[in-house]
């Protein structure tokens, strides 16, 4: 409820941001919107998962070794964020081009200036925030697991909406006086990324991290710029969509992240990477599971399951309650949009609960970290379905 909160917010900002000169004037950044926001799950969320794991298997114990995991997890955030916020931008840039068969040299400068930016100071404070709450729940006695994610999911989008925008319109509106700066910013965070790089290859805790947490993020990324071909599409077809597409995509990659957290956890009780107590489990991890196993079973994972599945629905109500009463236009919700709407949340969360369902062991079998590589995949998967479906919501309505 927490994270849908913020997920509200985000899309009233959003609602609020699509009326800037810069969003106006230079729409691939609708296309970079996904992307950016998809960094709470390639990055905060994948830490959340990470540090969750090290909290419950001992390792935040020792001061020392706390020390150690914190400053290695914050460069490596950075290095992360920074690389993949380049290249969304240049991703979206030639998405841009293509679609208007010219290339503005003024608008690839604020595109890449402001998501370098937006990319590296969101993740800096949410990445402080998420050690904060792991830390503190963990002395707490709470599995950091059950709210860590919900939690970089809740202010995630919010704080980097609200840094893109602000960023984005500066300079915009000082491009044409001051060109240099966009350049230099650009620049300055270009040479961060060896010296970043060095750090993170010399702390045991994230060294694996950097080597085998490139693809997923950069998979995720791309998947992510292709939810945004169809917001930037959806923005300018359907007035009002764009209240509802933080809330749509961030609700299905949150459920998802939980029990992808949880499910890494588990593994990592009981050995290393591609380690397997037993045949049967192996077994499993082998082939894709039975949607009615994971859906119906007695398991204690299938009824984690249901519980975020089911929640799905008076989650969605009470935001679509608050929208209706905060967004600019109250915006009227007809009985079939609802029907539509709820019926589409659905889908996305129950695909994305059985890709987590199915991810993390294979991902355990192949000897990889699913902390380090699930959740990209989870949320990037749930901003794209999100997105497709809620379009087609609208498309449905009379």
């Amino acid at each position: 409820m927490i994270a849908g909160l913020g997920l509200v917010t985000a899309g009233l900002v959003l609602e609020r941001a699509k009326e800037l000169k810069v969003f106006k004037e230079i729409t691939a950044i609708y296309i970079l919107i996904p992307a950016l926001l998809g960094l709470k799950g390639n990055l905060e969320m994948t830490l959340a998962s990470r540090l969750s794991t090290h909290a419950n298997i001992g390792t935040m114990d020792t001061r020392s070794e706390l020390k150690i995991l914190i400053i290695g997890n914050i460069v490596l955030i950075q290095l992360q964020a920074i690389v993949i916020g380049f290249l969304a931008a240049i991703v979206s840039v030639f998405i841009s081009w293509i679609a208007q068969g010219q290339f503005n040299f003024q608008h690839a400068l604020v595109l890449c200036s402001s998501s370098v930016s937006t990319a590296s100071i969101a993740s800096s404070a949410l990445c402080l925030i998420m050690i904060t709450v792991i830390v503190a729940s963990h002395k707490s006695c709470i599995d950091p697991d059950n709210i860590a994610t919900p939690i970089a999911e809740s202010l995630g989008d919010l704080i980097t909406l609200v840094i893109l925008s602000i960023i984005g319109s500066f300079i915009f509106k000082t491009i044409n006086d001051y060109i240099w700066l966009p350049i230099v910013i650009i620049g300055c965070y270009i040479l961060l990324i060896p010296v970043w790089t060095m750090i993170c290859a010399r702390n045991k805790y994230v060294k694996d991290a950097l080597i085998e947490g490139w693809s997923p993020i950069i998979a995720a990324m791309l998947i992510s710029s292709t939810g945004g071909l169809i917001l930037d599409f959806a923005v300018q077809t359907f007035h009002s969509i764009a209240v509802f597409q933080p809330c749509m995509n961030g609700v299905g990659g949150s459920l998802g992240a939980v029990q992808a957290s949880r499910l890494s956890t588990a593994f990592h009780k009981k050995g290393k990477p591609g380690e397997f107590i037993n045949e049967e489990e192996k077994k499993n991890a082998e082939s894709c599971p039975n949607p009615i196993k994971i859906f119906c079973s007695k398991s204690s994972a299938s009824c984690t399951v249901r519980v975020l599945l089911f929640i799905t629905i008076p989650g969605h109500l009470t935001f679509m309650f608050l929208i209706w009463q905060l967004a600019i236009d109250h915006i009227q919700f007809p009985a079939l949009f609802i029907l539509y709407y709820l019926i589409a949340a659905l889908i996305q969360v129950a695909t994305i609960l059985y890709i987590a369902q199915w991810l993390v062991p294979f991902v355990w079998k192949q000897g990889h970290d699913p902390d380090n590589t699930c959740i990209p995949y989870l949320t990037s998967a749930g901003d794209f379905l999100g997105t497709a479906l809620l379009t087609c919501v609208f498309i449905l309505l009379p």
